[in-house]
């Protein structure tokens, strides 16, 4: 405990270290088909899954796989494509047609094994007949500023294209498809992770027109209409052609959280997991957070110090300034706020993937201390705050956090040292 930082960068790395991609995809190997092995994927950890499969599989396989640039990883075997995250492009485009092209034609003989990991919403665009990859790079950008829940995002992306939603796995019928699925969303519910392109949902157009309601998400009238008019709706569990499909969360926020709470009692500090699920604004979050902190610090109610308390799961951010940032930046810059003087508190937000927002940071540390740096560096963080630029004040101090990519993605890890 005589240096936080490292101690809370040591949690994170066992919080990553519990969803690796060798060890989760070896304890879930599906049975050989008698016919090919076709390998898809997508997401941020989709590189790392497809080298660990290869390693794995000491059969016959072939297939591709997208994942953010520059988190690709060399595969023998399988192609490692690469494309833009969080917000579609070409690329993207180029390797959902790849992805179907790949699955088409299969026998029930046939075996496909999907990986799936977070951000594959954005590296799968494929707009349906009457909307264009720059309706969907618009939609992304209006979703990614709205302050919607993942799982409302989701569910408005998967019934405007042609791979998300169960599709992917259709395409591929009448063969059968084992989705091994790195989970990064609350919950774990397979069917929002990357949306959802191997396994179906109960969700449909009336879900996704009562999600842009609730969140008062302003898309354009041309894509509430395609919605309305529900001319290609994704396709529903009961589906018979996922009848023989077979899905697996081989990691989870759950499991790594656990890891780090064994971190911590190795190093014999208490641990206390709130919860692996936190939604909703990232500020306010860290404003309960700072709470509990603040109570165990003066009081030692509702544990007694020293504690780490952990928690995942994914917060939004609302966009309304023109800042640099990301939701764990945002989530510690308000914690800062609510914490400034306060001796014996330190606290790590980063995302499991090595990147939070469109930065090459992870997240941030902060501590009481960080507001009075931030002011004798001349800074405000209430300003920066409200400007969503909470990147750019933790650069200004030197307390961004910063791994690189790390071949996975369980969402966002949290832990907050009360001395």
């Amino acid at each position: 405990m005589d240096q936080p930082r490292q101690f809370l960068a040591s949690l994170f790395a066992a919080a990553v270290a519990a969803a690796d991609p060798d060890a989760a995809i070896r304890a879930h190997l599906p049975e050989r088909p008698k016919g090919r092995t076709i390998v898809v994927g997508a997401g941020k950890g989709a590189a790392h899954l497809a080298r660990a499969f290869e390693r794995s599989w000491d059969a016959p396989l072939e297939g591709a796989v997208v994942t953010r640039y520059g988190f690709g990883v060399a595969c023998e075997r399988i192609e490692v494509l690469e494309a833009a995250h969080p917000v579609p492009d070409a690329a993207g485009l180029a390797a959902s047609e790849r992805m179907l092209q790949l699955v088409e034609g299969l026998t029930k003989d046939d075996l496909v094994v999907a990986l799936i990991a977070g951000g594959g919403s954005a590296l799968l665009p494929a707009p349906p007949e009457g909307l264009t990859l720059e309706d969907e790079i618009a939609l992304n950008r209006i979703l990614l500023s709205s302050g919607a829940p993942i799982s409302a995002m989701n569910t408005i992306r998967k019934q405007v294209s042609r791979i998300k939603g169960g599709r992917l796995a259709t395409a591929a019928w009448p063969a059968r498809v084992v989705s091994l699925i790195v989970s990064d969303i609350p919950g774990d519910n397979p069917a929002y992770v990357a949306s959802g392109p191997t396994v179906p949902d109960k969700a449909g157009p009336f879900d996704a027109l009562a999600a842009i309601r609730q969140y008062d998400i302003k898309l354009p009238a041309h894509i509430i209409a395609y919605i309305e008019r529900a001319a290609a709706p994704a396709p529903h569990p009961s589906d018979p052609k996922f009848a023989r499909n077979t899905r697996h969360i081989i990691a989870s926020a759950s499991v790594s959280l656990e890891a780090a709470a064994r971190a911590c009692e190795a190093a014999s500090i208490r641990a206390v997991i709130l919860s692996d699920s936190i939604e909703g604004e990232a500020r306010e979050s860290a404003r309960v957070h700072a709470a509990i902190a603040r109570e165990i610090a003066g009081r030692d109610r509702p544990f007694e110090k020293p504690v780490v308390l952990l928690s995942g799961g994914e917060t939004t951010v609302t966009v309304r300034g023109t800042g640099k940032g990301g939701r764990n930046t945002e989530f510690l810059l308000s914690l800062a706020r609510d914490i400034d003087g306060i001796e014996g508190v330190f606290a790590l937000a980063a995302d499991t993937d090595g990147i939070d927002g469109s930065e090459d940071n992870a997240g941030a540390f902060a501590d009481g201390g960080t507001i009075g740096r931030l002011r004798s560096a001349g800074l405000d963080a209430s300003a920066a705050l409200n400007d969503n630029d909470a990147w750019t004040v933790f650069h200004a101090i030197g307390d961004l956090f910063v791994p690189g990519p790390t071949g996975t993605n369980v969402n966002d890890f949290r832990a907050i040292l009360v001395r």
